[in-house]
């Protein structure tokens, strides 16, 4: 229910609401006061002023045919001049019967018309603000103008469109280098090579303007503002996501209107036939002869001024019905539920900001209406680069380099590391951290690389973790002179950052990543065969075959890796194409068997054929052409034997037979006399062929997790042995044999059923009690002295 408070024109509900009030509705409102004021006048004038005066007329004489003059009286032999027409009515006679003519002789719209008038105007006010009462809109709009004030009061606001967000214009236009870059993405995973080299790597440097933060420009925010401004992005994308599900607002302004304008039109249609019905002399009959008078003649006492004021109150509803017309018009012709900020993206260079529909753009359509200065700051709180910039403030404000510097570690490869993860941004200290080798970045999106990254001189490698970023001119001109491996992850193709196609001198590249087809894969691979210097190549996606495109790199490709997720490649022919291949590793590809065209990669040092389904290794037998393999990795696994064929490798060194269902080592392994590293760990043997003292070179032997119950005598003849993996067996006994092991370095004996060590244990020089795995009881059965040697030995 609205209150009467509400109906008043000076009793708005909320002056907020004025800015969604256009021009024409402001001005339909000061004609509804127009009108509210004629009725008030005319209500005033009917309560203060006598509203009719009535004589009788004379029996015989006809008051239509206006027969009053002297002719006439005379012939009823009445002597006007000399005394008068004598009524004989007292003063209540008369006010009965102008009261009795008023009720019954005047018409309606005479009566009535100030009261009309101030009815039309109240139901007029009542439908021009119906919808900012209406319980399915109201909320909105009360939302809607909370949230817009706040956007308007906010520092961010004044800073945002003050502040240059990209970098210095004559450097890099952003409107042509954001068009550039998505040309430049859509010829690649197109697959258009012949538009791509056309338009050239200037292209990718030009591309994306700089949202990196110039501390001696743009003043930090308090943390109070920083926080207030973060959460109003997020209230701006919740109302945006809520106000574009309908049209309500739309549905019930346009309701509202055409009932306005049919309200309108009905009133100045009737008030167009009453109006000339009104007039200054009345004939008025009394049939019940009260006063003994039959006929009278009245004059309205207000009948001037209120046709003055009808005329006045006709031109303010045909004014009315012009202006909802016109509203009508404007509803109608223009897509009001479709809102484009194309200009604003021109103004404030902030050209990600998105065009919205339904009622968030009725809303805004609205209050261009009233400034259009109000959607362009609104415009600020829909911009992701807006956005990114303020939280690249507060990132620069929270991650001093002191904190940074505690992050960086030193990974597996004795390099120092640091890593990035679900940032908003990077922060400015990192790129004073020259001491940066590696560079791992996950889950960061629509941020820059800023040119500082050139201070990082060390760095050598990146990794690009589902993320999406925008490189400044000079950081890419530095990435492609410095940059060496780098490994991107994404979820899908559009994914895959344009610019790393120009990174010339890189040499490995890793790329995960779950792709629908192999078209796509190949396309997205494709821009690299323009890349040179590349070697390396680590692909975890889902392929079905080898992707052409990694054909077109057999020029310069040395290592191919492909970790397919368990999804089967069924065609391997044309990898025999690749003839520089010297390491292969396809791991998790369910293959079946070895393919055979891998044997014609002549010049194959290592082979790496992990976690498929392959049951049986018969197929080395055309081997005889891998002459400089020396890693063969079968490990994670069904093979159950090891054929005689793999001796034809004669210069194997390492080999990983490891994870598999093997039950015998056959003889011919022992043939491998350069062996160096075997594992054979987690199978089913339970036996060790006295052949082994053939690996005169063996370092490394493991095997653990088998059925081993003794160890022969000749395993202690491969004294070069540095680690020797017997754990998890059944082994009972440990020969002294093993103290001519004197280079070995670890030993793991847990989980056997030892009684106990031989003192001969002392004699391996190299071994230290942390790399002496054995239960502590069987531990103490060494002699006092030798314990003492293998803990306190340094």
């Amino acid at each position: 229910m609205i209150p009467v408070t509400e109906l008043s024109y000076f009793g708005e509900q909320d002056p907020a609401f004025k800015i969604l009030k256009p021009w024409w509705d402001v001005f339909a409102e000061y004609l509804t006061l127009l009108m509210v004021l004629v009725s008030m006048f005319g209500g005033a004038l009917q309560v203060s002023n006598e509203q009719i005066l009535c004589i009788p007329v004379p029996e015989g004489l006809s008051i239509q045919k206006r027969q009053w003059n002297h002719t006439v009286l005379e012939g009823h032999r009445l002597d006007v001049l000399a005394s008068g027409f004598q009524t004989g009515l007292d003063v209540q006679q008369y006010y009965l019967i102008n009261q009795w003519c008023y009720d019954n002789a005047v018409i309606w719209f005479s009566k009535y018309f100030p009261y009309l008038v101030l009815l039309h105007s109240l139901i007029f006010l009542i439908s021009s603000n119906f919808w900012f009462k209406f319980p399915g809109t109201s909320s909105k709009i009360e939302h809607f103008i909370t949230v817009l004030g706040k956007c308007l009061d906010s520092p961010w606001t004044t800073k945002a469109l003050s502040e240059t967000v990209y970098e210095d214009p004559q450097k890099v236009d952003s409107s042509e280098s954001f068009s550039q870059e998505t040309a430049f993405s859509n010829d690649v995973y197109k697959g258009d090579k012949a538009s791509l080299l056309s338009k050239g790597s200037s292209q990718v440097m030009k591309s994306a303007g700089s949202i990196m933060v110039d501390n001696s420009s743009v003043k930090i925010l308090d943390k109070k503002e920083g926080e207030q401004a973060k959460s109003l992005f997020e209230k701006v994308k919740k109302f945006r996501l809520h106000t574009e599900e309908g049209d309500i607002l739309y549905t019930m302004y346009l309701n509202q209107t055409i009932v306005r304008t049919v309200q309108s039109v009905i009133i100045l249609v009737y008030i167009s036939i009453f109006i000339p019905q009104m007039c200054n002399n009345i004939h008025c009959v009394d049939a019940l002869h009260i006063t003994g008078f039959t006929e009278f003649f009245c004059i309205h006492a207000l009948w001037r001024m209120f046709q003055m004021l009808s005329l006045l109150y006709i031109t303010a509803i045909v004014l009315y019905s012009c202006t909802c017309l016109y509203t009508l018009h404007w509803i109608l012709y223009y897509k009001l539920k479709e809102y484009s900020f194309e200009n604003v993206r021109v103004e404030t260079g902030m050209d990600d900001i998105p065009d919205v529909r339904n009622d968030f753009a009725f809303l805004l359509h609205l209050i261009d209406q009233y400034d259009k200065l109000y959607a362009r700051k609104f415009a600020v709180f829909l911009s992701d680069v807006s956005e990114n910039k303020l939280l690249q403030l507060n990132l620069n404000h929270e991650w001093t380099e002191e904190r940074l510097k505690q992050r960086l570690i030193m990974n597996m490869e004795n390099k120092v590391e640091m890593h990035l993860f679900m940032m908003p941004g990077i922060p400015i200290q990192v790129y004073n951290l020259t001491e940066i080798e590696v560079l791992k970045l996950e889950l960061i999106k629509g941020v820059t690389i800023s040119a500082a990254i050139s201070n990082l001189k060390m760095l050598k490698e990146m990794w690009l973790y589902n993320c999406s970023f925008k490189v400044e001119r000079q950081a890419l001109l530095f990435l492609k002179e410095n940059l060496i491996t780098l490994r991107v992850r994404f979820g899908i193709a559009d994914e895959i950052p344009p610019w790393i196609f120009t990174l010339k001198n890189l040499h490995v590249l890793y790329i995960e990543g779950q792709l629908q087809t192999d078209s796509k894969i190949s396309t997205a691979l494709q821009m690299f065969c323009e890349l040179p210097n590349i070697d390396t190549l680590h692909l975890k996606t889902n392929v079905t075959k080898l992707p052409n495109a990694i054909l077109d790199m057999a020029n310069h490709l040395l290592c191919l890796i492909i970790h397919n997720e368990g999804v089967k490649i069924t065609s391997l022919t044309n990898i025999k194409k690749l003839f520089g291949l010297t390491v292969l590793r396809l791991l998790h590809c369910n293959l079946e068997r070895i393919p055979s065209a891998i044997f014609s990669l002549t010049n194959l040092q290592e082979l790496d054929l992990k976690d498929n389904n392959l049951s049986s290794m018969e197929e080395l037998a055309s081997c005889q052409n891998l002459r400089k393999l020396s890693c063969l990795r079968l490990w994670h696994n069904n093979i159950t034997s090891i054929p005689v064929h793999i001796a034809k490798i004669p210069k194997l060194e390492m080999l990983y037979l490891n994870k598999n269902k093997i039950e015998f080592l056959s003889p011919s392994i022992f043939k491998l006399t350069k062996l160096l590293f075997l594992d054979v760990s987690h199978n089913y043997i339970s036996k060790i062929p006295p052949e082994i003292d053939q690996l005169v070179e063996l370092q490394h032997f493991a095997i653990e997790c088998n059925k081993v119950t003794e160890l022969p005598e000749s395993l202690f003849s491969c004294t070069k042995l540095r680690v020797l993996n017997l754990s998890h067996n059944n082994l009972t006994f440990l020969s002294p044999s093993v103290g001519r092991l004197r280079q070995l370095h670890l030993l793991d004996l847990k989980v056997n059923k030892l009684d106990k060590l031989p003192a001969e244990l002392g004699q391996c020089s190299c071994l230290r009690k942390t790399q002496l795995f054995v239960e502590d009881d069987i531990f103490k059965t060494l002699p006092l002295n030798i314990r003492e040697q293998i803990t306190n030995t340094s």
